[in-house]
């Protein structure tokens, strides 16, 4: 029996550092708006993931707000 990783383009679930790299921005900040519950995650005993889909919903919530500001 064989066992198939995915690979990294397939990754269900990011550290909030990769989740920051895909974002374009500071760590910092993505934990700022996790604490703001803007982008949410998922915890696995005592670490914060956060799923592609919450990273899209977040990404939407911007553009949602920029719409807003225009």
């Amino acid at each position: 029996m064989s066992i198939t990783l995915t690979s990294p383009a397939e990754r269900v679930l990011y550290r909030p550092e990769e989740a920051a790299a895909a974002l374009g921005i500071g760590r910092s900040l993505v934990y700022e708006e996790i604490r703001l519950g803007r982008l949410q995650t998922v915890r696995i005993g005592r670490r914060r993931l956060i799923p592609p889909e919450y990273i899209a919903q977040y990404v939407e919530l911007l553009k949602r707000e920029a719409e807003k500001a225009v």
